[in-house]
């Protein structure tokens, strides 16, 4: 499938962002969705709805069925081993929020450690925080180097007896930097210390396989992963979830209720409080069938072809400066251009119909780490091409003159 068919199942790329046709490159804050993807929650609404797992009615069979079929979609996208690993969420944040809380609540007591890096975003950072103000655990993070990488030799000398997770970031989304994952888990598991990724980068651009990377645990942000918002997925090793207790309380979640105690569901039941968002899972199942039409392998091709593209044409004009190095790099280019604040070159170039990200994308301490308080960010996803990427440099330059550098 070419790049052009691709997009045209994106019916936001019809639309005109100032007269001029939509070059978006956010996709690492939020991708688009596919018609199939809107449509199928359409479809949802007016002809299936009702709430899974609470009643025997016939529209009720049918949610639950389309429910768990998604689960099953997913367990084979990711290879986990079992479906009882996996956990719909209300995003990525809940799905770390919920291990911080349930595993830490656990496991982890006064004086132990988790180690986290540099890299981190705030999603994966602040739920240990509050583990740590609550049990006075302590945190440490592992330095990344001048061009910004995570190196295994900076995990393995904060690891100690006291260390008790090892919380980190499949793709920075700052940097495009791939972290060395494996030989991370692998060092981990020698010494029997659970490794929680943060996949929310990881899962739109790497092909995943549980089984074969063996981290404990895996967050995945589907509205990323040209899915519905308010959506996430954690995976968790099925050993963890049957022990760990559940995160919230509510509806659904319960094996047995009386007045002197309660007993819970297994696992993923017991994970999943209250309502959950249905026509929302049902409907990610067609982002993962769209994936899975066009290859991961094609769309990593591309996406890496665009991103080569894009990282040669920038590194030619002297006055962008690129945000990090990293040997192993996806889907995302940060940049700054001296003496003009990053907010104010996205705000030029969405005249241009250019959508960029600029702050600090939720990574204070790295932007503290390289002196930035914000930096500006084009980010790669399944329909961009090298065209796109002349767009963005030609917006740019016009930026340039508008603040006549």
């Amino acid at each position: 499938m070419k790049i052009d068919q691709i997009k045209n199942n994106f019916p936001i790329f019809k639309k005109k962002i100032n007269n001029k046709p939509l070059v978006y490159l956010d996709s690492a804050n939020s991708s688009q969705k596919p018609k199939s993807v809107i449509d199928r929650m359409s479809y949802f609404y007016e002809n299936e709805f009702s709430n899974v797992g609470r009643s025997v009615h016939s529209l009720a069979v049918t949610a639950t069925n389309r429910f768990e079929e998604t689960r099953d979609l997913v367990k084979k996208f990711i290879n986990a081993k079992h479906r009882e690993e996996i956990i719909f969420t209300k995003g990525a944040t809940e799905g770390i929020n919920l291990v911080a809380n349930s595993f830490g609540e656990k496991y982890i007591n006064e004086g132990d450690e988790i180690i986290l890096t540099e890299l981190e975003h705030h999603s994966n950072y602040v739920p240990w925080h509050y583990l740590r103000n609550k049990k006075k655990a302590v945190i440490k993070f592992a330095k990344i180097n001048e061009n910004l990488e995570i190196q295994i030799d900076e995990i393995k000398k904060l690891i100690t007896n006291k260390t008790k997770m090892i919380a980190i970031t499949h793709i920075s989304n700052v940097t495009g930097g791939i972290t060395p994952l494996k030989e991370i888990i692998d060092l981990a598991s020698s010494k029997k210390i659970p490794v929680l990724v943060d996949g929310t980068q990881g899962a739109p651009h790497l092909k995943l396989d549980m089984q074969k990377l063996g981290c404990d645990f895996y967050v995945i942000s589907c509205h990323k992963l040209y899915g519905p918002n308010g959506l996430g997925i954690l995976y968790g090793k099925k050993k963890w979830l049957d022990e760990m207790p559940p995160y919230q309380g509510g509806g659904g979640m319960i094996d047995e209720v009386k007045k002197e105690n309660i007993t819970f569901a297994e696992s993923p039941t017991k994970f999943e409080a209250g309502t959950m968002q249905t026509a929302e899972v049902v409907a990610f199942s067609e982002s993962i069938k769209l994936i899975e039409k066009i290859g991961l392998d094609k769309i990593s091709e591309n996406e890496n072809d665009v991103l080569r593209y894009g990282i040669d044409k920038i590194r030619k004009n002297n006055s962008i400066n690129l945000v990090g190095d990293p040997k192993n790099k996806a889907s995302v280019i940060s940049f700054t251009l001296k003496g003009i604040h990053p907010h104010d070159i996205a705000t030029i170039l969405d005249d241009d119909g250019v959508a960029i990200r600029a702050g600090h994308h939720c990574c204070q301490i790295l932007h503290e780490k390289i002196g930035m308080s914000a930096t500006a960010r084009a980010s790669i996803g399944i329909y961009n091409t090298k065209e796109d990427i002349d767009i963005l440099i030609n917006a740019i330059e016009k930026c340039k003159k508008v603040f006549k550098i």
